[in-house]
């Protein structure tokens, strides 16, 4: 049998290589992790890390509360939500299956007022310009 995939080799060798713990051979097999019956922590996303280091680098005195940093947390999520949206429109009407940063550009234009889309979107092309060059 060929097999599928250039790694599919070797991960039949490490297969092979790692013995399946049995009852009979080593009494109880060793488990990892949490115990039987336990559900793990669901890991949230936020921007709760991200936010502070922006206040740290604006602000490097101040502090913020946990209801604030819930607050901006919040309104990150509904900005993102209508960029996201905006920028899904966008490529909708114009018939293009990828949302790409022109999409992006042109939602903040449209959902930022003035000054700050400006300040967005030099900021947002720095970044790109700053990824593609790495």
């Amino acid at each position: 049998m060929a097999p599928s995939s250039p790694f599919s080799l070797l991960e039949v060798s490490r297969a092979e290589k790692r013995a399946p713990a049995s009852k009979e051979a080593g009494g109880e097999g060793k488990t990892r992790g949490r115990k039987k019956g336990s559900k793990a922590k669901k890991g949230v996303e936020t921007y709760k890390i991200y936010i502070f280091k922006v206040l740290k680098q604006v602000h490097p005195d101040v502090g913020i509360s946990s209801k604030a940093m819930s607050i901006m947390n919040s309104f990150i999520n509904d900005i993102f939500e209508k960029l996201a949206g905006e920028s899904a429109k966008l490529a909708r009407y114009n018939k293009k299956p990828t949302i790409t940063s022109r999409e992006i550009q042109t939602s903040v234009r449209l959902v930022l007022p003035g000054e700050l889309a400006k300040h967005a979107v030099s900021e947002g092309t720095k970044a790109v310009t700053k990824f593609t060059s790495s």
